[in-house]
């Protein structure tokens, strides 16, 4: 691991110099994605940055309408906003649908965003892992709730014990779905890397250790998956986790469109790193999500009917884990 952790903190280490369009897009690039694909492309010129959607990228079991891909570049998005308001290039981010569609930020002058969350990027991650059960004080869920207040998108946060309960029941229930489709487990074990040697070549995917579990040789990995990934454990670990979790966070387009799907990516990007800021961790809880049987009744537990929810996130307070790896900037840019 200790060649990993070295790789890795160089791959978020802050530039000494003034940042240049490759800063910003590795910045962008420390973005939550769905499996840790990071389906992104950017392809910069001299007036901002497009991301672009890395259809080779795609997972289209879990995610066969791509929605969990938008989402990722939305995060990205989000990323890149902050980083080139904190370099002096603050500007605009829209939606681009011409040529596949896509994200195009455009350069503009003097500093702008949330220095706060901009500071927070390297350091937040998805923390697959038990917290410590406390509860987060008012003030921080308000932080929380005003970092995500994007356009066009719904955010709901469950801290009281009996609906976090009920949306347990329902993630457990999605969970158990998913498992028993022998097309998921597959495209699942293909993004699961069990060594450092594997994380860092890929430089992709869900490593093993950034989950809390120990990192394996390659050739022991996925036969030890095949017989500890059962349903009786992971639904004993996804209960102990949200168990010990202070609350849930639930996020919903105005629409279910590409569009849409990248505000939701913003949103949840940014709160994932005011919880980084405050000193709180997060892991998503997308099962209910990601099995369509399951979203009218989560849209009708969160109190949003009618609407499709689109992220699931539990928070808390956890300690940290090994950081995922990133692909190098020539494999992501155009």
């Amino acid at each position: 691991m200790e060649a990993y952790d070295t790789a890795v903190a160089t791959m978020r280490r802050r530039p000494t110099a003034a940042p240049q369009t490759r800063d910003l897009i590795r910045y962008a690039t420390q973005a939550a994605s769905g499996h840790n694909t990071q389906p992104w492309l950017f392809r910069p010129d001299d007036a901002g940055i497009t991301i672009v959607p890395d259809l080779q990228r795609r997972t289209p079991v879990v995610d066969p309408d791509d929605h969990h891909l938008w989402v990722s570049l939305g995060c990205a998005a989000e990323n890149l906003t902050l980083a080139a308001g904190a370099a002096g290039r603050a500007g605009a981010m829209e939606f681009d649908p011409a040529g596949g569609g896509g994200v195009r930020f455009s350069f503009g002058t003097g500093h702008g965003g949330d220095q706060a969350l901009f500071e927070a990027i390297p350091r937040r991650q998805s923390t697959r892992a038990d917290y410590d059960g406390s509860g987060v004080a008012a003030s921080d869920l308000r932080q929380l709730r005003s970092a995500a207040a994007i356009p066009g998108v719904a955010l709901v946060l469950v801290s009281e014990r009996p609906p976090m309960d009920q949306l347990r029941d329902l993630i457990l229930a999605a969970n158990t779905t998913q498992m028993g489709d022998p097309a998921f487990v597959a495209e699942l074990k293909r993004w699961l890397r069990f060594s450092p040697n594997a994380a860092l070549r890929t430089g992709d995917g869900l490593f093993s250790a950034a989950g809390g579990q120990p990192p394996l040789p390659d050739w022991l990995g996925p036969w030890l998956f095949d017989r500890v990934f059962t349903v009786k454990a992971e639904t004993a670990r996804y209960a102990r986790q949200i168990a010990s979790s202070a609350g849930i966070a639930v996020f919903a387009g105005a629409a279910a469109d590409p569009a849409h799907w990248v505000q939701v990516g913003r949103a949840c990007q940014r709160f994932a790193l005011q919880a980084t800021a405050l000193g709180l961790t997060c892991a998503f809880l997308n099962q209910p999500v990601e099995v369509p049987e399951f979203r009218a009744d989560l849209a009708a537990l969160v109190g949003l009917p009618g609407r499709r929810p689109d992220i699931v996130l539990r928070f808390g307070r956890g300690t940290p884990l090994p950081f995922s790896a990133r692909r190098p900037l020539a494999a992501v840019m155009l």
